[in-house]
């Protein structure tokens, strides 16, 4: 979503990776669903915004290709619950170099304060964005864990695009 005009047809690649993830929110929404937090309630308690933003936010991801709509019953009626797709996936660097630049040169308003990229393969804090500065592997979404302080005392496997072997249509079988 374009932060003040369509930056979609720029010949600048830059520009137009930020007519997607240049918007706060839309990054934010991102994060949450990384986090597993893929339905809208928890989204919203999370980010505090208001339905209309959140709402926006969402539709442009989905539009962009980098979330999807997944039904879930929700005792007795279906309800959408947003998923990474591979597109969402490949944003993870992304994400991840926000938040190490801001680890580094920010102050954390308290000890709390502070969300660090973990490489689950070997345990380490990295302070790359795409690859463990310990080990080298490359950073997926399979195999790094965020430690955000203010969420819990232990880091979280971050959510991954579903494979096409657990994907499943509105009607229930599987894709």
């Amino acid at each position: 979503m374009a932060l003040r005009s369509d930056w979609s047809q720029r010949n600048c690649s830059m520009a137009r990776g930020l007519d997607i993830l240049g918007d706060p929110w839309g990054m934010l929404v991102l994060r949450e669903v990384f986090f597993g937090n893929g339905r809208f309630d928890a989204i919203k308690s999370r980010l505090g915004a208001a339905d209309s933003i959140l709402t926006k936010r969402l539709t442009a991801l989905v539009d962009a290709g980098l979330l999807s709509r997944q039904p879930y019953d929700d005792g007795g009626r279906t309800r959408q619950e947003y998923v990474l797709t591979a597109k969402g996936e490949d944003a993870l660097p992304v994400l991840n170099a926000v938040v190490l630049w801001a680890e580094k040169h920010l102050p954390a308003p308290s000890e709390q304060a502070h969300m660090y990229v973990i490489h689950t393969g070997c345990g380490e804090r990295t302070t790359s964005a795409d690859s463990c500065t310990a080990c080298g592997e490359r950073l997926t979404a399979h195999n790094t864990s965020w430690h955000s302080l203010t969420r819990t005392p232990d880091p979280v496997p971050l959510a991954a695009a579903p494979s096409a072997s657990t994907a499943t249509h509105a009607n229930g079988t599987a894709a």
